[in-house]
């Protein structure tokens, strides 16, 4: 039965939206959001209400549930600010508040073959205040069983139950708690599809096949686990397998002691995720360079311009990662990570001296942190790029810094919210939080692209704590990730400096003038964090004064 409202049609068994005799191409999910608003347009849907009818009980980020919902308004010409049909209702959901009729259908003869209406079944609901009986496309609401849902465009796992390895029933709640936490911690992550708990638990106590799980769930990814107990140990296993290929992502154990169980289940969790966020972002890199141009979506740019971001010392790779990211907000406007993103394209130029329109870089920072804040409120990546871009291009630390924590508020898992975080606490004159902050980033993701900032980060950090020598070495660090990291020569020819160990400064200097020739102590300020303690700039250029900068 085909709902009318205004000049439009809505045909929920051709699927189709008509404006008149205009018919708007719309995409199935936006398509199935609008059915279902308008269905249940006598009361509030909640958010749950949408993901588990339209996105088959799946997690999905914020930014795509909003920028679907922004699409099902351009489609009926309804906008968020007007909200003709589509009724925003503060802290509750959305209610569809147009005036619908139910365009009355011929009869039709009855069905003898029960196969032959397969995937259609009529439902009951209000409609200003009569019962009317629609007919309903079973697709909106769940896949057919014989056909498996198709894999999302951004990567998905699913967390299968651990298994229970000790014969001790009294651990199964041990083993199932490890499950549930790592699909709670993997959720906050606004990237990946996380499968529901209800769902992936439905394979407990199973043998099964990783493969034939991708198929089933939809996923690409799915993380299997074990815990093991021996007396007071325990040890607990996991490992990321690609459900397409069956190959092995990542695999470690953790063993621990059983005194404060609850504990050792959040180290393990912690550990776990830390590991395996960075490992799925570097498998979808990988797969996104394999992708065919002419087929390149909103998230294989996005990707691209990451796997170009982390070349930190490439300007041609740099000015490639802003294009990608623009790009990829052109095709999603909505997409909250990709303006993070090109803001941390910014201060990456800036750090290496590359930025000559200073005033146009500090303008669009702003520009693409505040679309970050507004389409991203819950986007710990976002919150996090933009902080620091924010802090570092255009000077307001505190507005940084409060981005910064409220990103760890949201995923405390996420490893370059920390490493951003420590930053920011440098800037701020508070080295030793910032030393807390760099260790629990290179906890989380020991292998990082970014672990040269890590590193980098603490060797300033010991640098205006006046410990010179660990300064030196945490510098030395550093510059095994990437030798020709800039702001590791700099805190390496100071820090060396200061700790009278000048042939080790001049190496860093001569290497530093090589890249930057025309660096000075006149114009350091153009490469420099925006510290907050004159002391901290005082004692930092002393040691590269002493290192040989140039006045």
């Amino acid at each position: 039965m085909p709902f009318l409202f205004e000049d439009y049609r809505l045909d929920a068994d051709r699927r189709e939206l008509k404006r008149g005799s205009e018919l708007i191409p719309v995409g199935p999910k936006v398509f199935d959001l609008l059915l279902f608003l308008v269905q249940n347009r006598q009361r509030v849907v909640t958010r749950d209400d949408l993901l588990n009818a339209v996105w088959e009980g799946r997690i999905v980020s914020e930014s795509t549930l909003t920028s679907h919902v922004n699409a099902v308004r351009k489609a009926i010409g309804d906008t968020g600010k007007e909200q003709r049909l589509i009724r925003t209702v503060s802290r509750r959901g959305l209610r569809f508040v147009g005036k619908v009729i139910e365009e009355e259908m011929p009869a039709r003869a009855p069905v003898t073959d029960p196969g032959a209406d397969r995937g259609v079944r009529r439902v009951r609901a209000f409609g200003d205040g009569a019962l009317t009986e629609t007919r309903e496309a079973a697709p909106v609401f769940a896949a057919e069983a014989e056909s498996p849902p198709p894999l999302p465009d951004r990567p998905s796992i699913a967390v299968l139950p651990f298994q229970n390895m000790s014969g001790d029933v009294e651990q199964e709640y041990f083993a199932d708690g490890m499950a549930e936490d790592i699909i709670t911690a993997l959720s906050r992550f606004k990237a990946p599809f996380v499968i529901a708990r209800n769902s992936s638990f439905t394979y407990k106590a199973r043998a099964v096949d990783v493969k034939q799980v991708g198929r089933e769930l939809g996923v690409r990814y799915v993380l299997e686990g074990s815990v093991r107990k021996a007396a007071n140990r325990v040890r607990i296993t996991g490992q990321l397998v690609d459900a397409a290929t069956g190959a092995h992502i990542w695999a470690d154990r953790f063993d621990g002691e059983l005194g404060d169980i609850f504990d050792l289940q959040d180290q393990v969790t912690e550990s776990v995720v830390g590991a395996i966020a960075p490992a799925v972002e570097k498998a979808e890199i990988e797969r996104a360079k394999r992708k065919p141009t002419a087929s390149l979506d909103a998230y294989a740019l996005y990707l691209r311009g990451l796997a170009r971001l982390h070349q930190f010392g490439n300007r041609q790779a740099n000015d490639e990662a802003l294009r990608l990211f623009n790009c990829a907000i052109e095709l999603d406007p909505e997409f909250a990570t990709a303006y993070g993103r090109a803001a941390s394209c910014y201060l990456s130029a800036r750090i290496n001296g590359w930025i000559s329109d200073t005033a146009n870089a500090i303008a669009e920072v702003k520009k693409l942190t505040q679309r970050a804040v507004e389409l991203g409120k819950d986007d710990a990546i976002a919150l996090s790029a933009g902080g620091n871009a924010l802090a570092f291009v255009v000077g307001d630390v505190g507005v940084g810094a409060g981005l910064v924590d409220r990103a760890l508020a949201l995923n405390s898992n996420l490893a370059e919210a920390w490493h951003f975080g420590g930053w920011v606490k440098i800037w701020l004159g508070e080295p030793e939080s910032a030393i807390e902050r760099f260790a629990r980033a290179i906890r989380l993701s020991p292998l990082d692209p970014w672990l040269m900032g890590m590193r980098a980060g603490t060797a300033y950090a010991h640098f205006f704590l006046d410990r010179y020598a660990e300064a030196a070495s945490w510098a030395a660090m550093a510059l095994q990730c990437s030798p020709d990291y800039r702001p590791g020569l700099r805190i390496a020819a100071a820090s060396n400096a200061m700790a009278d160990r000048p042939e080790q400064a001049r190496k860093a200097m001569a290497r530093l003038r090589e890249l930057s020739p025309t660096l000075r102590l006149s114009n350091l300020k153009d490469v420099f964090g925006p510290y907050r303690r004159a002391e901290d700039v005082a004692r930092y250029e002393e040691g590269l004064r002493k290192a040989g900068l140039p006045e």
